[in-house]
């Protein structure tokens, strides 16, 4: 792995851990291939050390190190910073678009998160579909679409929480 590649690695895990998606865990494996690819700091070798029970105390610190964002559990802008990271996924054929959908669902629910509202209202088109004129691959068209327009987007937002 090279070293821009773990640091986008960590970047979008920093995203994806503020929603509680990846465990803190997790994060501790991306601090050891920050390390191994050349990142240091005291911190970030701390993390990398540490047992993943007690690593959520160490994050922040280890995050903002390699100059990555960290966003708290429960912002807003780390609910669209992960958003934005699993719409590249299903861009990039990482993920299928129907579980981008649900996840949103699962996550946000109706009327929670704007940037995420489009894909919530997928995935209910999603579960009609035996009622509907739409197929499958129609709704997987869409939510490409919708992703792409994620992955575009940017918020004028970053403290608040959603």
């Amino acid at each position: 792995m090279e070293a821009a590649e773990a640091l986008d690695k960590a970047r979008d895990a920093a995203a994806l851990w503020s929603v509680g998606y990846i465990s803190a865990a997790e994060l501790v494996e991306i601090a050891c291939d920050l390390l191994v690819t050349g990142h240091d700091g005291p911190t970030l070798a701390m993390l990398a050390g540490v047992h993943t029970r007690h690593a959520d105390e160490e994050v922040p610190a280890a995050l903002r190190e390699v100059g990555l964002d960290f966003y708290p559990p429960g912002s807003r802008a780390g609910a669209e910073a992960a958003v934005r990271t699993l719409a590249r996924r299903v861009l990039t054929g990482l993920m299928e678009p129907s579980a981008l959908t649900v996840w949103a669902y699962r996550t946000f629910g109706h009327d929670t998160l704007e940037l995420a509202e489009r894909l919530v209202e997928l995935d209910d088109v999603y579960d009609y579909l035996d009622v509907t004129d739409m197929t499958q691959q129609d709704v997987d068209a869409d939510v490409i679409a919708e992703a792409r327009r994620v992955v575009g987007s940017t918020s004028l937002t970053h403290t608040d929480n959603f």
